[in-house]
């Protein structure tokens, strides 16, 4: 399941990997993306609060894009799926704990990216989305510096309903 969604998805939106321009919609903390060539359209936000700690001091590091991602592919069959970067290489083996009010989630690792294990943690966790306030993204860095990002999710639903209705066809 893992190397099927990692040839599918690559290695996330292709905003991530600088290509895409075309943002189509702006909902509050969310902006709405298209790209085509193949059609790609997702939901994307920038972390509000970002917390860096050693040994449980907070330490200022360099950090690439942190990005919290929920994309659409119609081509390849990707509908909703969560993926996040933390904007530096995760430790080899970790997994990225994301909470949203009483719902937590573990996302696998795999270089700067995480995502759910399966559709069905995909479709939770945009589900708790919709009802909650804020996403903390809690990950370790190759480097072992623990981060703590969080997101609002005023907007989401918006922005998801946008992306969704883009690649609907």
């Amino acid at each position: 399941m893992v190397a099927l969604l990692l040839a599918t998805l690559g290695t996330g939106p292709a905003l991530a990997q600088g290509e895409v321009t075309n943002r189509v919609a702006v909902e509050t903390a969310w902006s709405v993306f298209v790209a085509s060539d193949p059609t790609e359209c997702f939901s994307v936000s920038a972390p509000t609060t970002t917390v860096n700690t050693r040994d449980g001091q907070v330490v200022s590091v360099q950090r690439g894009d942190i990005r919290l991602f929920v994309t659409f592919r119609p081509g390849d069959d990707v509908r909703g799926v969560v993926s996040f970067t933390g904007g530096y290489p995760f430790a080899d083996g970790s997994t990225v704990t994301l909470q949203i009010g009483d719902s937590s989630f573990d996302l696998f690792t795999d270089g700067e990216w995480a995502w759910p294990t399966s559709e069905s943690d995909d479709a939770q966790i945009v589900a708790a989305m919709k009802r909650g306030a804020d996403a903390q993204l809690t990950a370790r860095s190759a480097r072992g510096t623990q981060t703590m990002d969080t997101f609002s999710l005023f907007g989401f639903t918006a922005a998801l309903d946008e992306a969704q209705k883009r690649c609907a066809g």
